[in-house]
C-alpha cells in the first residue's frame, strides 16, 4: 500500500523544542493513529519524553505556580469575585493543555483582561461567571470543529492595542481604591476616577504605605530583571545572578507572603490598619455542573435564557478575545522558540479548558502572557510543567486558604498595577501615526469607546475597521495611463463592491466624453471575479459597441478567463499582453481610417 507524508509534532531533544519532522505511514494509520495525534497532541511528544527533561519541566512548573497563585488572587478582585475563584480558575488549564496544546511554553488561567470582561458582563455573580465560562468554552470548542479560526484575522492589530492599552487604564487605575484603603466606590470607570479623588480624604494611612511600599518593591525587582547581564559570566557571577532571577521572577510570591505576615503580625496585637483579603472557603472546589438559572437576593428565579439575554454582546466578545489573546501569544512564543502551533488546536485546547472549567467554580481564562513568559524562560521543556503548576494551585487552595485571610488588599493591588502597566503600549501610537495614521482611527474609537463599556469599545473598533475595509474594496486604486488608447490598471482585485466604482472610472474617462476612447483593462491582480461584475462587464461592452470604440482585457488569470468565457459575453476580447492589446487597438483604428 502507497504510504502517504505527513507531517509530526515533536520535540527537539538538543533545544528543549518543538519542531516539525517528515514522517511516513500507511494509508491505514493515517485514518487512525496520526488522526488521534492530531487531536491529541500529547500521543506526539510523550513517547519521545526524557527524564532530563523532567527537571526543567518541574522547575519551571514551581516557578510559574509561585507566579500563579498571587496573580489569580488579584485577578479575582478585578472580577469583582471572592478570591478563590481565582484559583479555582488556575489550575484546570494545565491539565488540559497538557493534553490538547500544541505549545510548549503557554500556560492558560485567569488573566487581567479576561477578568476585566468577566466582570463587566457578570457584575462580580459567581454563579453567573461560571455559567459564562461553560458557554465561553462551547463556543470556542465549536470554533475549533468548524475551523472557524480565521475569524480571528478579521480582528485588526490597532483594535487589539487600543483594547488593551484602554483594559490596562481601567484595570490599573481600578486598584488605586484599593491602594487607598476606600470602599463603596462604583465600578463604572467616570464615576470610579470621580469618588476616588472624591474620597481620598478617607484613606487609611496603612494601606496607602503598604501599597506604596509594595509597588516600590515590585518595580524595584522588576528593573533588576530587567537589568541581568549575560550568563556568560564567572561561576560565582553566575551563580550570584541565577538567584537575583529566582528573587525577581518569583517578586509576586515574596511580596504577598511578606505584606501578609506584617498584616498578621498588626492583628495580632489588635492594630486592624490593613483592610485585608477576609474569610474565604477552604478546600478543592466541588466537581459539579455549573448552575444554569440563578436567584436573586429577594427570591426571584433568573431563567437561562434570562441570564444568556443578560450577558448580550459579551457572549460573543469574551470567547473571541480569550482566542486572540492565547493565540497570539502562542504565535509570539513559537517563533521566538522555533516551533509550530496549530491554531484550530488551540481553540480546542481553550474551549476544553473553560468547559471542564465550569464545573470546578471558574471564571473564563484564556494564555497569559507574563505567566507564559517566566515558563519560557525557566526551560520548560515539554506542557507537562504545567501539570506542576496546577498541583500548586491545589495544594494553595487544600491547605493555604486560612492563610489568605491576612493578605492586604493593598497588596494584591500593587501587584495587579504592575501586571497591567506594560500593557500601556504608547509607542505604538508614535508608529501607527508615523507608519499610517488612518489605522489610528480604529485604534481610538476602541480605546475610548472601552472606557464606556469594554464590550462596546471591541465591537465599535471592529466596526471601524471592518468599514475601512470594505471600503478599500469598494474604491480600489485604478491607474490610468495614455497611450493613445486608455490602460486602466486595477491596482487589487476586482469584487463586486468595485463594480460601480469602476464603471464611473470608464465613463467619465473613455465613454462620456466628446471624443469615446477605447480602454484597455489591465487584470493581472484579478484572481476571483463573481456574477455582479460579469453583468456589469456585459453592460460596459454594449455601451462601447455602442459608440464604436474597444473594451479590451488583457493579461487575464486563466481562472478568470475561464468565467468569462462561460458568461459569453458579446464582443469579449482580451490579449495575453497590454502591448498586445495596444497594438490590436492601434491596428483597428489604422484599418477604420483607411476605410474612411
Amino acid at each position: 500500500m502507497a504510504s502517504t507524508p505527513f507531517d509530526v509534532l515533536s520535540i527537539c531533544p538538543e533545544k528543549h523544542t518543538y519542531k516539525l519532522t517528515h514522517a511516513r505511514m500507511s494509508a491505514s494509520g493515517c485514518c487512525s493513529y496520526s488522526t488521534l495525534k492530531a487531536w491529541l497532541p500529547i500521543l506526539s511528544w510523550l513517547p519521545r519524553y526524557k527524564l532530563k527533561w523532567l527537571q526543567m519541566d518541574l522547575l519551571a512548573g514551581i516557578t510559574v505556580g509561585l507566579t500563579t497563585v498571587p496573580q489569580a488572587l488579584a485577578y479575582a478582585e478585578v472580577a469583582g469575585l471572592p478570591v478563590q475563584y481565582g484559583l479555582y480558575s488556575a489550575f484546570m488549564g494545565g491539565f488540559i493543555y497538557t493534553l490538547l496544546g500544541t505549545s510548549k511554553d503557554v500556560t492558560l488561567g485567569p488573566t487581567a483582561i479576561m477578568s476585566l470582561l468577566c466582570f463587566s458582563v457578570v457584575g462580580g455573580q459567581p454563579h453567573r461567571a461560571v455559567l459564562l465560562t461553560l458557554l465561553c468554552g462551547l463556543i470556542q470548542a465549536v470554533m475549533a470543529l468548524l475551523r472557524l479560526g480565521f475569524l480571528l484575522d478579521f480582528i485588526s492589530f490597532p483594535v487589539i492595542k487600543g483594547f488593551t492599552c484602554a483594559a490596562a487604564v481601567t484595570i490599573g487605575f481600578g486598584q488605586v481604591k484599593n491602594i487607598l484603603g476606600l470602599k463603596d466606590v462604583p465600578h463604572q470607570f467616570f464615576l470610579e476616577v470621580y469618588y476616588t479623588f472624591y474620597k481620598i480624604p478617607e484613606a487609611r494611612i496603612g494601606d496607602v504605605v503598604l501599597g506604596l511600599l509594595c509597588l516600590a518593591v515590585l518595580v524595584m525587582l522588576m528593573f533588576m530583571k530587567m537589568g541581568l547581564g549575560s550568563e556568560d559570566v564567572p561561576p560565582c557571577s553566575r551563580l550570584a545572578r541565577k538567584l537575583v532571577w529566582a528573587v525577581t521572577t518569583m517578586r509576586n510570591a515574596l511580596v504577598v507572603v511578606a505584606a501578609s505576615l506584617v498584616a498578621f503580625s498588626w492583628d495580632a496585637y489588635g492594630h486592624h490598619v490593613f483592610t485585608i483579603t477576609g474569610k474565604t472557603s477552604q478546600g478543592l472546589p466541588p466537581f459539579r455542573p455549573p448552575p444554569t438559572s440563578d436567584t436573586m437576593a429577594n427570591g426571584t428565579v433568573v431563567s437561562f435564557g434570562e441570564i444568556v439575554e443578560d450577558f448580550g454582546g459579551g457572549l460573543a466578545v469574551i470567547p473571541i478575545m480569550g482566542l486572540l489573546e492565547s493565540i497570539a501569544i502562542a504565535k509570539a512564543f513559537a517563533s521566538q522558540n522555533d516551533y509550530r502551533i496549530d491554531a484550530n488546536q488551540e481553540l480546542l485546547a481553550i474551549g476544553v479548558t473553560n468547559i471542564m472549567g465550569s464545573f470546578v467554580s471558574a471564571y473564563p481564562v484564556t494564555g497569559s502572557f507574563g505567566r507564559t513568559a517566566v515558563n519560557s524562560q525557566t526551560g520548560v521543556c515539554s506542557p507537562a510543567g504545567g501539570i506542576v503548576t496546577s498541583v500548586i494551585v491545589l495544594l494553595s487552595l487544600e491547605f493555604l486558604m486560612p492563610v489568605f485571610y491576612y493578605i492586604p488588599k493593598a497588596c494584591l493591588a500593587a501587584v495587579i498595577i504592575c501586571a497591567v502597566a506594560p500593557m500601556v503600549d504608547y509607542h505604538v501610537v508614535a508608529n501607527m501615526w508615523r507608519i499610517r495614521k488612518l489605522d489610528l482611527l480604529p485604534f481610538v474609537v476602541t480605546f475610548l469607546m472601552s472606557f464606556w463599556q469594554v464590550q462596546y469599545g471591541i465591537i465599535a473598533g471592529v466596526a471601524v475597521s471592518g468599514a475601512m475595509l470594505l471600503y478599500n474594496m469598494a474604491r480600489p486604486q485604478i491607474k490610468v495611463s495614455d497611450h493613445g488608447v486608455l490602460v486602466m490598471e486595477l491596482s487589487s482585485g476586482l469584487s463586486f463592491p468595485a463594480t460601480e466604482h469602476l464603471s464611473h472610472i470608464i465613463h467619465t474617462q473613455a465613454l462620456q466624453v466628446s471624443l469615446p476612447r477605447s480602454v484597455v483593462l489591465d487584470c493581472h491582480h484579478v484572481s476571483v471575479i463573481d456574477y455582479t461584475v460579469i453583468s456589469e462587464l456585459r453592460d460596459l461592452l454594449r455601451q462601447f459597441k455602442l459608440r464604436d470604440v474597444q473594451l479590451v482585457f488583457s493579461r487575464l488569470q486563466p481562472s478568470v478567463l475561464e468565467v468569462l468565457l462561460a458568461a459569453d459575453l458579446q464582443g469579449l476580447r482580451h490579449t495575453d499582453s497590454v502591448e498586445a492589446a495596444l497594438q490590436m487597438e492601434w491596428l483597428r483604428s489604422s484599418v477604420s481610417e483607411i476605410a474612411l
